[in-house]
């Protein structure tokens, strides 16, 4: 795809139509990953994002308990 650089102020940037931006999930800012020879421009992704919401539901709940104790009865701590 080619598309064309427009001046904006006194820099220049690029254009993206909403179809590019909807389909890779572009917010309000973007990821620039930089090569000798190319850009990549990605969307920002916060993966932990809402965690400390779902955490604290979980404890409400009684979600939170341990599946796996934090020792093992024939675990050897004297070493």
């Amino acid at each position: 795809m080619k598309i064309p650089i427009i001046p904006i102020g006194n820099s220049k940037g690029i254009r993206l139509s909403k179809t590019l931006i909807e389909k890779y999930d572009f917010k309000d800012s973007v990821e620039l990953i930089l090569n000798e020879e190319y850009l990549i421009i990605k969307p920002v992704v916060e993966p932990r994002i809402n965690w400390e919401s779902a955490f604290k539901e979980m404890h409400e709940n009684g979600d939170d308990k341990l599946i796996i104790p934090d020792v093992f009865e024939d675990e050897d701590l004297e070493l």
